[in-house]
């Protein structure tokens, strides 16, 4: 059950632009930004249109107004008469640009400027080389117009903020049942098959559901299916393992009346393989279901750790780190006695000598200094029934070490060396005793 050593390495490329935090990323703020951008884009060109329509029809009636006022005038100046209020010639103020246009090109035309701090609206026309010039106040409409404006930038600084709230109330429903859709995915993917979505649009036939309802509905009829497929499988291996209990045991006894001598060696060799093989398919069964139970108590690691390696008698290297108080986890011993002598067993029969048990305050790990864990044990775990380079075992002894590893509490990595040669890591909840003798609760291993 070895391959070649996997080795990994990151390498961290310069000039990277940095990432941006992990919130701009949701589907709430993309969607807040897209409808503050529109709402922005829709209140600037509605404004816009506004203020150039109500611009332009105010600056055209005062402009139609102080042209009246210099028809007026023009026809006073014609007859001799008196000019009206607020027209002359030449009058001081006159912007130059109006003045030239009437007294170089002889036409008539309106401005808008300032006039001793108002703005004005001004009128002229040429009369005998000078130009005979009108002014109507221009101030309320340009108060007008700056009210508008006003108007406008807060209407649309309030229709965004409505629309911003409408959206983000929809918007949220909606992200709100995507994310209870994404943790019941990651609840069925950590083992909960019971773990359904149950979105209400799917279960009243009288709504009509929408995209997430249907995602929902797929991932909770994914869900049953595979519940129904894991449990035909666990109850299959199971019965199988049953059924092959009672004519195992009559094997084996029959084996044990045969005359000595190799044959007789040979059967009851194979018969020994069964009865572990069909133990270890009782075993996977009973932690696919669930259904099994830790029996916690207080134990020294480093001599339960050296009983196993003894027991194993293949001549496993222990080493002990530290020589301060004996560490003691609160554990399962016959789980960890079980997970430890796979660990050793897979050692030995897949790798190479020297194999190394080390125990390291809660830490425990065996060592051998083989061609490492293949590929695809390091990227998705142990896999049953599944060997390379030999055709020893049936891989269920690392997938009996993870299963009865997660149901004590432990943490079990399986990595490859740096150096070369299959490490296998396990991590458990370490028992601390204070000062005072008060106990503490153990600590969870790192990681878990």
């Amino acid at each position: 059950m070895r391959g070649p050593r996997a080795g990994a390495s990151r390498v961290r490329r310069p000039g990277r632009r940095p990432r941006l935090p992990a919130w701009t990323a949701t589907l709430t703020w993309k969607s807040a930004v897209f409808i503050t951008v529109m709402c922005c884009v829709l209140a600037a060109l509605l404004g816009v249109l506004v203020h150039t329509a109500v611009t332009r029809q105010t600056v055209g009636h005062a402009r139609e107004k102080a042209l009246a006022r210099l028809e007026t005038a023009t026809a006073a100046y014609e007859t001799g008469g008196a000019l009206p209020p607020r027209s002359g010639l030449d009058p001081p103020g006159l912007p130059a640009s109006l003045r030239a246009l009437a007294v170089e090109d002889g036409k008539r035309g309106t401005m808008v400027a300032d006039h001793l701090g108002r703005p004005t609206m001004w009128a002229a026309a040429p009369a005998d080389g000078r130009a005979l010039a009108t002014q109507v106040d221009y101030s309320q409409s340009a108060r007008t117009i700056n009210g508008l404006d006003g108007a406008i930038l807060g209407s649309a600084l309030l229709a965004i903020g409505a629309t911003l709230l409408v959206g983000a109330f929809s918007v949220t429903r909606v992200t709100r049942r995507l994310h209870q859709t994404a943790r019941v995915a990651r609840r069925i993917g950590a083992g909960d098959l019971d773990a359904r979505v149950n979105d209400p649009r799917t279960a009243d036939p009288s709504r009509r559901p929408d995209e997430v309802a249907i995602v929902a509905g797929a991932l909770d009829t994914m869900a049953s299916a595979l519940q129904r497929k894991l449990v035909t499988e666990q109850r299959f291996t199971a019965d199988v393992a049953h059924e092959l209990r009672t004519p195992l045991t009559g094997l084996s006894a029959a084996a044990e009346l045969l005359p000595p001598g190799r044959p007789s060696e040979l059967v009851q060799d194979r018969v020994r393989a069964m009865r572990a093989l069909t133990e270890d398919l009782l075993e996977i069964s009973r932690l696919d279901a669930r259904t099994e139970h830790v029996d916690l108590d207080v134990h020294e690691l480093a001599p339960l750790a050296e009983r196993v390696a003894r027991a194993s008698g293949r001549g496993t290297e222990v080493r002990v780190v530290g020589d301060g108080p004996p560490v003691r986890v609160e554990t399962d011993r016959r789980r960890l006695e079980r997970v430890l002598g796979n660990l050793i067993g897979n050692a030995h029969r897949h790798g190479r000598p020297p194999v190394v048990l080390t125990v390291d305050g809660p830490v425990v790990t065996v060592r051998d200094h083989g061609g490492g864990f293949p590929d695809y044990l390091i990227a998705g775990g142990p896999q049953r029934f599944r060997t390379e380079g030999d055709t020893k075992g049936h891989g269920l002894g690392l997938t009996i070490a993870v299963g009865q590893a997660e149901v004590m509490g432990a943490e079990l990595v399986l990595e490859n060396a740096p150096d070369g040669g299959a490490l296998a890591r396990l991590t458990l909840p370490e028992y601390v005793r204070l000062d005072d003798g008060d106990e503490d609760p153990p600590r969870s291993p790192a990681g878990a």
